[in-house]
């Protein structure tokens, strides 16, 4: 492979991370992405979730204001 077609492939490679994933469509389908960013950094810097309280609250007004709690509740089979 010369050096102009690794260039190109990682180009490609580069360009295919930056599509978001099916995890990533899910959450921006909530309409709540931003909120639970700020929810999952508080803990990755905390390491507690009591620490994040606050962006907990935020993200789960969104989580209602958008309607995602009808969509998420429980069913008995």
């Amino acid at each position: 492979m010369s050096k102009d077609e690794k260039k190109a492939a990682t180009a490609q490679q580069v360009e295919a991370d930056d599509e978001p994933d099916e995890w990533d469509k899910r959450i921006f389908s909530t309409g709540c992405s931003d909120e639970n960013a700020k929810l999952t950094d508080c803990y990755y810097e905390k390491k507690d979730w009591r620490a994040c309280k606050k962006e907990m609250e935020i993200f789960r007004e969104c989580w209602r204001r958008h309607g995602n709690d009808k969509r998420t509740d429980m069913k008995d089979v």
